[in-house]
């Protein structure tokens, strides 16, 4: 943070007396003090000169833009993208709040900007996409995002029609047990929530996926020709316990406290092993956490046989034991998660954007959302403010060559030279 310095100097002589005065100490208090925000108009001349002896007219190069023929500057751009994406703001604010500041932009001019800026970063985006999938365990999950659809008919109540889309997040994130490469997050859009959009985006993917049990990912999970599966399946302990934990606040079932207490435990020996190499972890987990894995599936089945069979609480302990090999999963890879947060964590932004905004406008809008969240969030892992970062690549990706984008990725940024 900028500091400044206001000195509140006596003088040189004693009001009283007359007599001169010496320094004998000093007090001092501080504030915090917001300079406002300001837009600034930058006009570019490039004065055209003619050789006295040969008639040549020499000029200054135009300096490229973002975006082609567009008055937005990359800080500019930079600012809305992440007021919308990371911030939760609106276009329709942000309209209201440039206005003020003296520019009034059209709302449809902002959208077309968000556009904009997108495909010219286009390429980055591809690359941290590529990098996610090239890992061999990702962490997956979705969330619903209203779209207005101009072909769909109008539902009662809504002035247009809207359908639901789905914003997809996957998260590679080694740092739990050490691992070296970078920690990226890949988001895509989808009209709908059918099953053929993460089949998709997994096509070349080879490892484990940790995900809930959505049964559009049930079909990664199938052996293929050689009768064997690339995927491998693993489960949430976290998705698990919030089942446990809703019974628990709707009854208060000791049965459901109960495993609560036996997850919890589980919980206790993660937090001690986090960050730790992940041939560690795996000792730690096969000698303290498989006998308490192995006692919670015990009792469930115990409870199975006493209680109601069709209620809340027996659906939690059926879910479990149906998908206790993806449940188990961890005990025997160091480097696999106990749960699916991280991907949860990835798309708590785009629901709080989603509370605040009434729908995308397009499927191209979706796509914008996509691909925004994709370098925002990935700079986030990689500790950037990720309104410096994108203006950078804003100023630079056009005149940055081809062959050196890997040096704009997150992980390899470096701002440009002033």
């Amino acid at each position: 943070t900028p500091r400044e310095r206001v000195v509140l100097d006596p003088g040189d002589s004693c009001p009283d007396c007359g007599g001169p005065l010496r320094l004998v100490g000093e007090d001092s208090a501080e504030i915090l003090e917001l300079v406002a925000a300001k837009l600034k108009q930058i006009e570019t001349r490039r004065p055209k000169k003619a050789c006295r002896r040969c008639e040549t007219i020499h000029q200054h190069p135009a300096p490229t833009r973002p975006v082609e023929r567009g008055m937005a500057g990359p800080g500019l751009l930079a600012h809305i993208l992440v007021s919308k994406y990371d911030d939760h703001l609106p276009l329709y604010r942000q309209g209201e709040i440039l206005a003020r500041m003296g520019a009034d932009i059209p709302r449809s001019t902002l959208i077309d900007w968000c556009g904009q800026a997108a495909t010219v970063l286009s390429p980055l985006t591809e690359r941290i996409k590529a990098h996610v999938m090239a890992s061999d365990r990702l962490h997956a999950d979705d969330t619903p995002i209203r779209v207005l659809d101009p072909q769909g008919r109008k539902a009662k109540g809504r002035p247009r029609p809207i359908k639901e889309g789905r914003i997809w997040a996957y998260v590679r994130d080694d740092r739990p047990w050490g691992g070296a490469d970078p920690p990226g997050v890949a988001y895509y859009f989808s009209p709908d929530r059918k099953g053929a959009h993460p089949q998709r985006h997994l096509a070349a993917f080879e490892g484990i996926l940790q995900a809930d049990a959505y049964a559009g990912f049930r079909k990664l999970y199938e052996p293929g020709l050689d009768d064997a599966s690339t995927i491998r399946e693993a489960a949430c302990w976290a998705h698990l316990r919030r089942d446990f934990h809703d019974v628990w606040k709707a009854t208060g079932s000791e049965i459901a406290r109960e495993a609560l207490a036996r997850i919890g435990v589980l919980y206790d020996i993660e937090r001690a092993i986090n960050g730790q190499a992940a041939e560690a972890r795996r000792a730690v987990r096969q000698e303290k956490s498989a006998p308490v894995v192995e006692g919670f599936r015990a009792w469930c089945a115990h409870q199975l046989e006493r209680i109601p069979g069709k209620g809340d609480l027996a659906k939690a302990m059926r879910y479990a034991l149906r998908r206790w090999a993806a449940f188990t999963l961890f005990l025997d890879d160091g480097r696999v998660a106990i749960d699916n947060n991280p991907a949860e964590r990835a798309l708590r932004p785009v629901v709080l954007t989603r509370k605040n905004a009434l729908f995308a406008g397009s499927d191209a809008g979706g796509e914008t959302f996509a691909d925004a969240m994709t370098l925002i969030e990935t700079a986030k892992l990689a500790g950037l403010n990720p309104e410096a970062y994108l203006a950078d690549l804003l100023a630079r990706i056009n005149d940055h060559s081809n062959k050196r984008l890997d040096d704009l990725l997150p992980w390899n940024w470096q701002p440009a030279a002033a």
